[in-house]
């Protein structure tokens, strides 16, 4: 019986691809598809980092309840890690994946961003347009 749990953890721990020690990542472009006048929808805000000589970028899913301003989103008082990061240009603390980036706010929360490479939001770094890849 210890053989095989020894067995499944092992498999277990070489299927999950170990993420990276802290970097330094600076932000390059952010920018939003919002979700307005929804009833819990949900706004996607993209991310472009570059970090290790790479570029990543990641989304992040929020739901959105702002049926009076289309601009807000009253969620976000009552939790902190739907608020929008860093603007462009700061270096902030992350970690990465082949999946997913875990970015360290300046309020020492982490917030984590599933890797996608698939929507063209991008318009402030050529950098980012470049790693977009089309279908």
């Amino acid at each position: 019986m210890k053989s095989v749990l020894l067995f499944i953890a092992l498999v277990a721990s070489g299927l999950a691809a170990p993420a990276t020690s802290d970097v330094q990542g600076k932000l390059l472009d952010s920018n939003q598809l919002l979700c307005t006048n929804c009833f819990f929808g949900a706004s996607k805000y993209y991310y472009c980092f570059e970090a290790d000589n790479r570029i990543l970028i990641g989304r992040q899913t929020s739901p959105v309840l702002n049926w009076q301003d289309p601009a807000s989103n009253d969620l976000v008082k009552l939790h902190k890690s739907w608020k929008s990061l860093n603007p462009e240009g700061q270096t902030i603390p992350l970690r990465y994946d082949d999946r997913n980036i875990w970015v360290t706010r300046p309020d020492g929360k982490t917030v984590k961003l599933k890797q996608d490479y698939s929507t063209d939001i991008f318009v402030h770094s050529p950098e980012c347009r470049k790693a977009i890849r089309k279908k």
